[in-house]
């Protein structure tokens, strides 16, 4: 059950002194250092992904889920991609058993989607170095969709690669740290679509869960739904911030700063009666990349 939970706080982080000076950047890090201890979680606003690239993504994905036919959908189905990239239909996957309403959209990593063109190294978690991956929907069947998609991800890695020299500075390390660790991340991305109506009591967006890359930058719409467990074991109702990106903590940096900063647990409960439309991007170093835990961290 949902509550309140006075105690467990999100924290909106302004990322605009960032943009201007070292001094700014630091201060910026403090901030972020502080919500990693704690929740886990934490909002940016004044990000560098803008609002056309943010609304741009989020009708298209009203497109692919709404007015897509059957036939289109099964044709990208995640069935037909050895890595689960594409179409994902609500019964396709499930956290914990739950029987999940979600319907999904998923694509990895490719340099023609980096703004920065790639280094042509990116590998898979399974270390194979296959491209072309992603499944796509056609143009005659979603016009704009990749147009779209390839716009908000790009901007969405500029900011990840911003967010990886905040991290090393709120860790004490140097601020270009991160910066040869993230030239073809582990960068996976999808585009979720919960249903509105009326809901019951039982209906689960997104079961429960922890992410397992570094962190995860969650663009939502403006139906809540995304709800966190605070230290007392209570789901709280994460508030919807106008402009605002989710910011979470995922396994992987947990585990790489020997379990200082929180990853903490989250779901998808959609109970508003609208449709609910998120776009995670789950960021992690590149996937040939050696990670060995920091034993001593201030």
């Amino acid at each position: 059950m949902a509550t309140s939970g006075e105690e467990f706080h999100v924290p909106i982080v302004d990322l605009s002194p960032s943009y201007v000076s070292f001094q700014g950047r630091q201060e910026v890090a403090n901030e972020i250092r502080q919500a990693c201890l704690s929740s886990g979680f934490f909002y940016v606003t004044s990000h560098s992904i803008s609002a056309l690239a943010c609304d741009g993504v989020l009708q298209q994905a009203a497109h692919l889920f709404k007015d897509s036919s059957p036939a289109d959908k099964q044709r990208i189905h995640i069935e037909r991609s050895p890595h689960g990239y594409g179409w994902e239909p609500s019964e396709s996957t499930s956290i914990a058993g739950d029987v999940e309403t979600k319907e999904a959209f998923n694509w990895c990593y490719s340099d023609d989607l980096d703004p920065s063109g790639g280094d042509g190294q990116y590998v898979q978690l399974d270390g194979t170095r296959t491209k072309d991956l992603n499944q796509w929907p056609s143009e005659e069947n979603v016009p704009g969709f990749y147009d779209a998609v390839k716009t908000y991800y790009g901007e969405a890695l500029v900011l990840a690669r911003h967010l990886c020299r905040l991290f090393a500075l709120s860790l004490a390390l140097p601020e270009n740290y991160f910066d040869s660790k993230t030239t073809h991340p582990s960068a996976n991305s999808r585009i979720m679509f919960y249903p509105g109506g009326t809901p019951r009591m039982e209906d689960i967006g997104l079961g429960a869960h922890t992410d397992y890359q570094c962190f995860t930058i969650l663009l939502c719409s403006s139906a809540p739904g995304l709800e966190i467990m605070s230290p007392s074991g209570l789901w709280v109702q994460a508030p919807v911030v106008p402009g605002g990106l989710v910011v979470n903590i995922g396994d992987m940096m947990m585990r790489w700063t020997n379990g200082m900063y929180k990853s903490t647990m989250h779901r998808v409960v959609n109970r508003t009666g609208e449709e609910r439309y998120s776009v995670p991007l789950f960021f992690g170093i590149n996937n040939d990349e050696l990670v060995e835990v920091w034993r001593c961290l201030f």
